[in-house]
């Protein structure tokens, strides 16, 4: 591996992070090096929104294309109805046509935050593999493609064994994930030329696949690079928070919540997620990083201010700093606060403390609203809350009630 990559992207990929492995790094550098390398990730369709554990590979898209190379984001259509059981210990619920449809169409609005689509020569391209994969003819695909894979081979990918050695099931539909993926390469590099599919690491299997059918059946030099798989500095899988999963859709994750997801990284994780998450130039993260005590709290503040202005713009960024201000330094509760509308015929009837928490966003069950108010970490406008049964009713809410799990997290509640 050469120490110092000559194509820029790859020299990013490895300074700031992002790469694990390659299938042939000096290979990729010289074909980056040559001209432009159209470059592929896939994302199947199975939630309406994206989350920030998919944040990292759009990123590695935005720094492609920022170095001279087309970004290719191929919507999973097609594979999203059988599944990836990459390190799954259960085969998904499948997921109709119009449920995959209405995912895709939610999805979309987020990759134009972080690429330039169009039909330039380095413009992103947005595809969606039911285009070549829902008119398959299943005799021919298995006589022209099934025989270059090998179910030896299949067998030993970390992927399947893991699933296999502890005797859960693994169904003929999801084994059939690593063969259609494979073929999606095989189609992007007819199609469009492309080059290199990205992936996480638990995508490697399935990305060395699509490299041996496509060298195989149209003699293509590709390749493939993959990102590590990040835990927090605490052993948390990245992108997991205490009221669930961060997601990057507005509608589903309010802009001063994602905010604060940032804002609460732990001290040791600052400088990686500056290098991983944002455009700032590395000697400006080892700055932030290089921050002691109390003054690490801005670098947070720079963080939480970066990777929200990319998803959500710089004036939801402004807006959620405010109302983080106001809500600790004031105490008063900010207009970009998560908020919670109890309609009045609600009101009438009562809702539990328990069920706001759930709804805030501030619990992921009722079960553990109930236990994060028995632990005390519960508070109703700042008093602590005991009751998790407590009725909130019309009189309750003459003026917006504030919320709080732990220090950090808080919401309000209005009558409307």
């Amino acid at each position: 591996m050469p120490k110092a990559p000559k194509s820029d992207f790859l020299g990013v990929m490895i300074a700031r992070g992002y790469m694990d492995d390659c299938t042939d790094l000096e290979g990729l550098d010289a074909a980056l090096m040559a001209g432009v390398v159209p470059t592929y990730i896939g994302y199947d369709a199975t939630a309406p929104s994206l989350h920030v554990g998919h944040l990292l590979n759009i990123m590695m898209l935005r720094w492609l294309q920022r170095t001279g190379h087309k970004p290719i984001t191929l919507m999973g259509g097609g594979t999203t109805k059988v599944g990836d059981p990459s390190f799954r210990a259960e085969e998904r619920p499948l997921m109709t046509a119009g449920q995959i449809a209405a995912n895709i169409s939610s999805m979309q609005t987020v990759f134009a935050r972080y690429l330039s689509y169009g039909g330039g020569q380095t413009d992103a391209i947005m595809l969606n593999n039911a285009e070549w994969l829902d008119g398959l003819n299943y005799l021919e695909f298995l006589r022209d493609i099934g025989r270059h894979f090998s179910i030896n081979r299949m067998l030993s990918f970390e992927s399947v064994k893991s699933r296999l050695d502890r005797e859960q099931s693994l169904s003929f539909l999801e084994f059939n994930y690593m063969i259609l993926q494979a073929y999606d390469f095989l189609e992007l590099y007819r199609r469009h030329g492309c080059r290199l599919q990205m992936g996480g690491s638990d995508q490697w299997g399935n990305i060395v696949n699509g490299i041996d059918l496509t060298r195989r059946v149209a003699e293509g030099a590709v390749f493939g690079l993959t990102s590590p798989l990040l835990t927090t500095s605490d052993g948390r899988k990245m992108g997991k928070s205490a009221a669930g999963a961060v997601w990057l859709d507005a509608g589903m994750l309010a802009p001063y919540d994602f905010w604060q997801f940032w804002r609460n990284t732990t001290d040791a994780d600052v400088g990686r997620f500056l290098r991983l998450y944002t455009d700032l130039p590395l000697g400006e993260c080892a700055r932030l990083e290089a921050l002691g005590g109390s003054e690490i709290n801005a670098a947070k503040i720079v963080l939480a201010n970066e990777v929200t202005t990319l998803l959500h713009g710089a004036e939801a960024a402004a807006g959620a700093e405010a109302t983080a201000r106001a809500v600790f330094e004031e105490g008063t509760l900010g207009a970009a606060m998560t908020t919670v509308a109890i309609a009045p015929a609600e009101a009438e009837a009562g809702v539990s403390l328990a069920q706001l928490f759930v709804r805030a966003g501030l619990a992921a069950s009722g079960k553990e609203a109930r236990r994060l108010i028995a632990e005390g970490g519960a508070r109703l406008d700042d008093a602590p809350v005991t009751d998790p049964g407590r009725m909130i009713g019309t009189s309750d809410l003459a003026q917006p009630l504030k919320l709080s799990a732990g220090r950090k997290r808080h919401a309000r509640v209005v009558l409307g």
